[in-house]
């Protein structure tokens, strides 16, 4: 190993901590923790080993900076040989395999000491999704302090720890089979948050099992990274941090971490996406456009695509749709056809920040993951909010109740019809709820740049972390009093 005077250095001429990062197999858990490394090399806090899988690989390596090393970890299958199917959670059949290739990832573990302990510099921190419970363990046994990243809002995690604590339509034993679809449950430390029943995501076995654990491994660790920042959620970050815990570390919104580029250049053609020059053409022609992108975790019936492409074309609005490179493409006879020049549909990735941000883009259709209404709300754009699992009908609440900053489409579970989406499209573009949902939007994006510019709070937010839990001296000792805020 070189001798430390060649290792990076701070300002100060002190050796930069060395930090590892192990996101969840899954695209959205992964794109933060991405933007943290970018956080931490451009404000030169850290150096960073970002760990993955070879199938995630390309994908890791296109989004994270120069400068980072990335340690591949062979995904063993049943039988201890490199998988060859699934290395995400994009790839699994639906979401009750969520919970069985959360456990999965468990046999990442040996690959995953032997990497962490052969670190260079030593690791001083350790950065893991809490699905990875199992990295508790093997970050005590190397003494390495570790820290739990939980991907979702605050509002998302202390909803949770209440349904679990209260069991809301559960009797002593088993659930009250006659609550029904209009009963609430309020949350006691929030009178003003009531749910409906129907609205409380159910837990199935398998996932009850995961969730236990990853408690308790994100209670042995020494703090939670949040995506979130003071002003969005300051009285829940402040409850996690007073009733529930370990003590919450809101450094985000990350996607405001990593610098936009100039221009978005299709790498194949060398020029500019079609989606990005057709943004361009309503933008020149003086026109709004709604963007709807759904998700890339679970797939949308193909019944169901076509009732959202129905009810897009009902709406009258002009409209940029992603779908997934899965989806199928039949959205119906004569749909493309029939909404040429006011709609487009892209397959496959796009930049969906870059969307948001651009000129012409004054509504989302979303289904609510956290990381979208992050981007909306850094874009100051209002959102049509469509839950469909996990977190996102909190996050919806959210969105909608608290912030203010969109409208619900209503579904009671099923097929959703083409006159629903379109009466949400309609008043997120036109509707009465628009000019206060674009106002508050506005300010909450003011609110999120400041909090990740020089002097904001999730700017000193992350240094403070670095400090405390590296044990980094700083500049001004008060940064680093673990009690303040």
């Amino acid at each position: 190993m070189a001798p430390s005077a060649t290792l990076p250095c701070d300002d100060a001429g002190r050796e930069l901590p060395h930090v590892a990062i192990f996101p969840f197999m899954a695209r959205g858990h992964t794109i933060p923790l991405t933007h943290l490394a970018h956080l931490l090399l451009r404000r030169r806090l850290a150096t960073v080993t970002f760990f993955t899988t070879p199938g995630n690989a390309a994908f890791v390596r296109a989004a994270l900076p120069d400068g980072v090393d990335v340690v591949e970890l062979p995904f063993p299958d049943g039988d201890g040989h490199a998988s060859q199917g699934a290395e995400n959670v994009e790839g699994v059949a639906s979401a009750s395999s969520f919970a069985a290739f959360a456990e999965a990832t468990s046999a990442l573990r040996p690959h995953f000491e032997e990497a962490l302990a052969a670190m260079r510099p030593p690791a001083t921190l350790l950065v893991a999704d809490a699905f990875l419970y199992w990295t508790g363990e093997s970050a005590t046994a190397l003494g390495i302090p570790r820290v739990s990243f939980l991907g979702t809002s605050a509002f998302a995690h202390v909803m949770r720890e209440a349904f679990v604590r209260d069991k809301p339509g559960c009797g002593p034993l088993l659930c009250d089979a006659t609550a029904g679809a209009t009963d609430t449950y309020t949350v006691p430390e929030f009178p003003h948050v009531q749910f409906l029943l129907a609205d409380i995501p159910p837990l199935p076995l398998p996932a009850i099992v995961l969730d236990a654990k990853m408690g308790m491994a994100v209670a042995g660790s020494r703090g939670v990274i949040m995506n979130t920042f003071h002003h969005l959620e300051s009285s829940y970050i402040d409850h996690w941090d007073r009733h529930v815990g370990p003590r919450a570390w809101p450094i985000g919104p990350l996607c405001l971490a990593r610098q936009p580029s100039s221009t978005v250049v299709d790498e194949v053609h060398n020029a500019k996406p079609s989606w990005l020059r057709w943004l361009d053409e309503k933008a020149a022609a003086g026109q709004s456009v709604l963007f709807v992108a759904l998700g890339t975790l679970l797939a949308v019936s193909d019944e169901q695509l076509k009732e959202v492409a129905r009810g897009l074309e009902d709406a009258q609005v002009n409209f940029l749709w992603a779908v997934r490179s899965d989806d199928s493409a039949d959205l119906g006879s004569g749909f493309h056809e029939r909404v040429q020049g006011r709609g487009m549909v892209t397959g496959g990735w796009v930049d969906q920040p870059a969307i948001l941000q651009h000129d012409c883009v004054r509504g989302f259709l979303s289904h609510c993951g956290w990381n979208s209404v992050l981007e909306s709300v850094c874009a100051g754009v209002p959102l049509a909010v469509w839950p469909m699992a996990f977190d996102q009908p909190l996050n919806a609440k959210l969105v909608v109740d608290e912030l203010k900053v969109g409208v619900r489409v209503r579904s009671a579970g099923g097929l959703v019809k083409g006159e629903e989406v379109s009466r949400a499209v309609r008043e997120i573009m036109l509707g009465e709820t628009r000019g206060s949902a674009v106002k508050n939007a506005a300010v909450l994006a003011g609110q999120a740049h400041h909090a990740m510019s020089a002097g904001g709070s999730s700017w000193k937010k992350v240094e403070e972390m670095i400090s405390v839990l590296c044990g980094q001296p700083t500049d001004n000792p008060s940064k680093a009093h673990v009690g303040g805020k």
